[in-house]
């Protein structure tokens, strides 16, 4: 039992520090801003209409700012993706909105993990999952050495008509894969088409 958990353990590590390895690595290549990195490197389109100078097509940004690659809906709440960037360094990055339109306080409490690891996690996107159905593999989203999951945490819940942005970080799928499902508790699965990273 201890072997197995030391060999997880390793392993999250592993995975870890390559993850945070490449994420530095991609955001000192970046020359963004400091703040939403993530959301800048995982959508191009989103870092020029973000930044100081973005002056150059000044008419798209209305549109890439409300376009979604997916929505769904579940008992008042709505899950809406916005992007779905594999990097280079081998992982994906989902990023998007939920918006609670519940009669009160939801605190995602439906969408923890049912893994061990990751079930101290709470209400958040730990129980999200990236199928692939060319490649029939299923990914779960990534976590760190002490079990947290490389994805949004909703602490202190969302306030009735409320939205959160959010993020959930996977395993890339292989090159050839274009198209995934993106998956959440109590939630129908979402197609999500797949872009490239910088």
């Amino acid at each position: 039992m201890n072997i197995r958990r030391t060999t997880m353990t390793r392993r999250a590590m592993t995975a870890v520090a390559i993850t945070t390895g490449l994420v530095l690595t991609v955001a000192g290549c970046g020359g963004g801003g400091d703040d939403d990195k993530s959301d800048k490197e995982s959508s191009p389109t989103s870092s020029t209409k973000e930044d100081k100078g973005g002056d150059d097509k000044g008419e798209s940004q209305a549109p890439a700012a409300d376009a979604a690659l997916a929505e769904v809906k579940s008992n008042g709440i709505t899950l809406t993706v916005t992007s779905a960037s594999r990097d280079e360094g081998g992982f994906l990055t989902i990023n998007g909105r939920v918006t609670n339109g519940t009669s009160g306080i939801w605190v995602g409490s439906e969408w923890r993990s049912d893994e061990n690891e990751l079930k101290k996690n709470g209400g958040s996107l730990a129980g999200a999952s990236v199928v692939d159905a060319q490649g029939k593999k299923k990914y779960l989203v990534l976590r760190d050495t002490s079990g947290r999951c490389l994805c949004t945490k909703f602490e202190g819940g969302i306030n009735q008509s409320q939205s959160v942005d959010w993020y959930a970080q996977f395993p890339a799928p292989p090159e050839g894969t274009t198209k995934v499902e993106f998956q959440v508790p109590t939630m129908p699965p979402a197609s999500i088409e797949l872009s490239e990273g910088e």
